[in-house]
Parts: C-alpha cells; sequence; structure tokens
C-alpha cells in the first residue's frame, strides 16, 4: 500500500481577480506516491488551474499545498517560439533539473530518439509542427525521472506512436514510484489504470471512482517461469497468481504490460516469458 505522499491540497481556492467567481473551492487532493490520478470535468470547470496548483506553477487563493516534490509539467500549449533547438532546449532543462552537461545531453537525445523526434534534434523550436513541439513538451518532462509529472492534455498533437511511449512512460514513472496527474479529452486514455479518478464540477473536486481492474480489452495477461521463489517486485497496478512453485501468471493494464516484460527479463536471473495474451484468450 502506498503510504508516502507527493503533495496534498487541503481546503484550496483559486479566482482570478479580486472579486472574481471561485474557480476553485474548498479542494482537497492527496497525491501519494507511485500513483496515478486522472482529473476529469467539462471545459471551463477549472481543469487546468487544478493542474498549476498541483505542480506547484500558481499559488492557491486560500487554503494551502502540502509538498514539494521534484516537479515536472506538460502544459496545454507549449511555448515553442524559444530561442533554443530542441536538443539545446532539452538539455538546458536537464541542467536546470540538475543534470551534468553530458548526462543532460544523453537523456535529450535519447528521449527524442523515444519519441520519434531525434530527426529534429538539431531544428530550432519554432520551426517544428505542432506534433513535434509537443514531443519535446513531454520529453522536457521525463528526462530528469521527476517525482510529480502533471500532463495537461499532453497527448494532444502527437503522432499514435508517440501516444503509446507516453503511456508506457508513465507506467515507468509511477513503477519507479513517481507519482502522475493527468488530464486527457479521450476517456480510453490509460483507461482501467488510474489508482483514483476525480471530477471538477461547480468548483468542486469530487472523488469519482477507483479503476482498480482494467476490463479485458485493455488488459494483458503474462505467464513467466523463474527460478523460484517471488519475481521481482511490481509496483503498479497487477494481479499475480501462482501456478506452481517456478510459474506465474500476471494480468496488468497493457499500457504498462512492456514495463512488467521489461522487469521480468531484466531481473537477475531473468525471468522466462511463456506466453503474452489478453484474458480469454488461448496462450500462445
Amino acid at each position: 500500500m502506498r503510504t508516502t505522499r507527493t503533495v496534498a491540497l487541503e481546503r484550496v481556492g483559486r479566482r482570478y481577480g479580486l472579486r472574481g467567481p471561485w474557480v476553485l473551492r474548498d479542494v482537497d487532493l492527496d497525491v501519494p506516491a507511485g500513483a496515478l490520478i486522472r482529473v476529469q470535468g467539462s471545459n471551463g470547470t477549472g481543469k487546468s488551474t487544478l493542474l498549476r496548483l498541483v505542480a506547484g506553477i500558481d499559488a492557491p487563493g486560500r487554503g494551502r499545498i502540502v509538498g514539494r516534490p521534484r516537479t515536472a509539467y506538460v502544459p496545454e500549449r507549449f511555448p515553442a517560439a524559444l530561442p533554443f533547438t530542441a536538443r539545446g532546449y532539452l538539455t538546458h532543462l536537464g541542467r536546470v533539473h540538475g543534470l551534468v552537461q553530458k548526462e543532460a545531453a544523453r537523456r535529450a537525445g535519447e528521449w527524442l530518439e523515444r519519441f520519434g523526434a531525434d530527426a529534429h534534434a538539431d531544428r530550432p523550436l519554432a520551426e517544428l509542427s505542432k506534433g513535434s513541439s509537443q514531443k519535446v513538451a513531454v520529453a522536457q518532462a521525463l528526462l530528469a525521472a521527476p517525482e510529480l509529472l502533471v500532463l495537461d492534455e499532453a497527448w494532444t498533437g502527437l503522432d499514435a506512436a508517440a501516444r503509446e511511449e507516453l503511456d508506457r512512460a508513465v507506467a515507468e514513472r509511477t513503477a519507479a514510484g513517481g507519482a502522475v496527474v493527468f488530464v486527457d479529452h479521450d476517456p480510453r486514455r490509460l483507461a482501467g489504470t488510474a489508482d483514483a479518478t476525480y471530477l471538477l464540477k461547480g468548483a468542486s473536486l469530487l472523488r469519482a471512482k477507483e479503476v482498480d481492474e482494467p476490463s479485458p480489452r485493455n488488459a494483458v495477461v503474462i505467464e513467466a517461469v523463474g527460478p523460484g521463489g517471488d519475481p521481482p517486485e511490481l509496483p503498479l497496478p497487477h494481479t499475480l497468481t501462482r501456478l506452481d512453485a517456478r510459474t506465474v501468471r500476471i494480468g496488468a493494464p497493457a499500457t504498462h504490460s512492456d514495463t512488467v516484460l521489461r522487469t521480468l527479463l531484466n531481473a537477475r536471473p531473468p525471468w522466462h516469458i511463456t506466453a503474452v495474451r489478453h484474458p480469454g484468450e488461448e496462450g500462445r
């Protein structure tokens, strides 16, 4: 069970202008380490305002925010007209986050490659397309392994391969103990993986529902044979069934399957994968 929190909002309120209406009022939100939290709400309900408060970019008008984790934020609109190339910008941000120059440059190249933007590494940000700019935006948030990752419609503008890569990156962050708070217009985004879902309505934040079990369509079953004993720790949503002394069956959201497989294969000694399938399918 997760017990350490990264940040908490306590009776937080926010409005624009001294006499403006409250966009958020008496909001409580606890963000545990390793948690994936989804925020929903119709347009204009204050989702971006809430995420800016969680990320520490804005201050509340009332209430308080507890905790100062290392935070990375992807805004709904990335300011692409900056005087950097894609690689230069990411390297600069890596230095801001405390990385040495060589490591910042290495991670910049790694994340550009993961998101399929390495061909644009040396182009000025102002010349990049919306999709390529968005790849840089998500890369800058991930390259320093933040304790808290805040994503405001971060998938918008990405191509299908980059959206899947961001799904995997989110799974990796939570598996490593980082917390992720996100908003996305697509209700299928990370379906079956959120630890908690909240709804903004009438300036209030309501707990919508737990999303504990992935649906069969969005789940993967992995069977693996190991050296005996327990498999390596998988600190992310999953179920584990022991089939015999050496064989386990693991159920996990499809977006987390790559992380599960990588953890098993990188164990010392590694586990042997015998089947990967959707629930109800015959093993293969």
